[in-house]
């Protein structure tokens, strides 16, 4: 078998992309979308009729409506591919809202249940900040489950799953990025600080038995991958699953838990949070740096929605 095979028995595998046709070639379990994505997605040629016809569709909606419905027009598209779930992302504009988070996420799975898509199928994608994780679990106690995403550092993973979300998304290659740059280290193997930091919350679930699924994101090659396999779910791009679909050799199981691990539970609450995170310059950092990101993408996306009304 080749890697991608293997790595499929030790790991729920994920295709991060809004291209079906990579979802399609890859036979992941669950497909993970965000601004980004389906920005890229709708510049090419095969997409752009769907963007086009949504547009059409609702000649009297507002901007924001015609990105709603586009999301779920993707999103419900993904899931003929997929035997799963798919992950849906609210506009990171939102990240500093709970009220308004909340709104948004009961929308769009509302949207979901009219085109016939049983909310068991859908993530709700949310940045993981302490606004967004209470939101989370509003939305977890009406049964809409919720992937918490961007996602740096162990109190961020610590309040996600006390809040009973469904599942998180560590970015291993930003936490990658950042200390490269920070450093000038081209981290390899076991040592990248991103695969540590999955590792870390991975252990600190399985030690106090937390229910959350954890689904590391957001690769920058290969290694960083099988370091993790094993892990509850992974999302892998098209091109690094082609990598390891053109690639042979054995995949080692390196995720075990480890109840007799000596790890202390952490007291979380909102005050502890926010010190956490304060004193953890990677996780500040490129959690904010993501949130203007994806802001950035959803704007390129509404003007380009706005140029062709």
């Amino acid at each position: 078998m080749n890697q991608l095979e293997q790595l499929k028995q030790y790991t729920t595998v994920v295709a991060d992309t809004g291209d079906f046709q990579s979802i399609k070639a890859y036979a992941p379990q669950d497909a993970t979308t965000n601004p980004s994505l389906i920005l890229k997605a709708v510049q090419k040629p095969e997409y752009r009729p769907l963007l086009e016809k949504t547009i059409a569709d609702f000649p009297t909606a507002s901007t924001e409506e015609i990105v709603d419905r586009l999301l779920i027009a993707f999103g419900t598209e993904i899931l003929k591919f997929v035997p799963g779930r798919v992950s849906t992302e609210i506009d990171a504009a939102l990240s500093f809202d709970t009220a308004a988070t909340v709104a948004k996420g009961r929308e769009l799975i509302a949207l979901y249940e009219a085109a016939g898509i049983q909310r068991s199928r859908v993530l709700i994608k949310i940045a993981s900040t302490w606004e967004g994780i209470r939101a989370a679990e509003i939305l977890e106690k009406d049964g809409i489950r919720c992937n918490l995403t961007l996602l740096f550092s162990l109190c961020q993973a610590i309040a996600c799953a006390e809040a009973g979300v469904q599942l998180i998304s560590p970015f291993v290659g930003r936490i990658y990025d950042w200390y490269k740059k920070s450093t000038g280290t081209d981290y390899q193997g076991a040592d990248d600080p991103g695969v540590q930091s999955v590792k870390r919350i991975y252990q600190y679930y399985r030690k106090f038995g937390y229910k959350t699924e954890v689904m590391g994101a957001s690769f920058r090659n290969t290694s960083q991958i099988l370091e993790l396999a094993g892990s509850d779910l992974l999302t892998i791009s098209p091109d690094l699953l082609q990598k390891l679909a053109d690639t042979e050799g054995t995949v080692e199981r390196k995720l075990v838990a480890d109840t007799t691990a000596d790890i202390q539970k952490i007291a979380l609450d909102e005050k502890t949070f926010r010190f956490m995170l304060n004193e953890d310059a990677m996780a500040t950092e490129k959690l904010a740096e993501g949130i203007r990101a994806f802001c950035a993408d959803s704007g390129k996306l509404k003007k380009m929605i706005e140029e062709m009304r």
